[in-house]
């Protein structure tokens, strides 16, 4: 009979050697063993299309409100993997959304939940915009806003959280690095890695977990258009997540 911990691990054990590298941010804490997630916590995800992928409104919680993305793969590993923890996702994903429109929806969609565990993906859309909607430069967020602003929101809240505060960078399906919008990607990447240092926060490097998978398959059997993901995409990024947070495939 297959152990399917040992399954699980051998599959992730490759792409997340390139997820848990981190720009000095910490991916586990020194000596650290196990789930870091502690029994009875609150685990709020937040972020762009990538993250909401059809979840509920106005807050997304399962079963069945978690959408059909990582969100959901996350819960149900964790679930799965350990049912005594009884940890409480929340996916509060909202497709569209740039760092802007985080930060005005901060109060409701973050701090009123009280999480112990935060995490935050966001920055494809600030990127996107740049390159579809060239004659509205209002609707792109550069650089600079968008590190000073997703800085605010991290300063208002990092303190507060019990358990810990989880980065993922923004990705593009795309291994040529000198794609403009890959190359732009990596840009905005650098900005929650330096800003994970800043807050102490753990960093998940998705283009590198999605890079190894990438030397593989086709960006179109991930995804349709290089950016959101199938359940394949999906389980890529959960394995990422979950792998930085202590998360035993076996």
């Amino acid at each position: 009979m297959i152990d399917r911990r040992a399954l699980m691990g051998s599959m992730a054990a490759t792409a997340l050697a390139g997820a848990m590298q981190s720009a000095g941010a910490r991916p586990v804490q020194a000596g650290a063993r196990g789930l870091r997630v502690a029994q009875a916590s609150r685990w709020v995800a937040i972020g762009d299309s990538i993250t909401d992928a059809g979840r509920a409104k106005p807050i997304g919680e399962g079963p069945g409100g978690l959408g059909t993305g990582y969100v959901q793969t996350m819960d149900a590993l964790l679930q799965a993997w350990y049912p005594a923890r009884r940890i409480r996702l929340f996916n509060v994903g909202t497709s569209g959304h740039t760092i802007r429109d985080l930060k005005a929806r901060w109060q409701t969609d973050v701090v009123d939940l009280r999480p112990d565990w935060l995490s935050i993906m966001v920055g494809a859309n600030d990127v996107w915009r740049q390159f579809d909607r060239v004659t509205q430069p209002e609707r792109g967020v550069m650089p600079d806003e968008y590190e000073r602003t997703y800085d605010e929101v991290l300063t208002a809240t990092a303190p507060s959280l019990t358990g810990g505060l989880v980065l993922i960078t923004p990705f593009f399906l795309e291994l040529r690095t000198n794609d403009p919008m890959r190359a732009r990607m990596d840009e905005y990447g650098a900005i929650v890695k330096r800003l994970a240092v800043k807050h102490k926060a753990i960093v998940v490097d998705s283009q590198a977990a999605f890079n190894v998978v990438l030397e593989d398959l086709p960006s179109a059997m991930i995804n349709w258009d290089r950016v959101h993901l199938n359940h394949i995409g999906a389980a890529v990024l959960a394995r990422a997540v979950l792998a930085a947070v202590g998360f035993e495939w076996a």
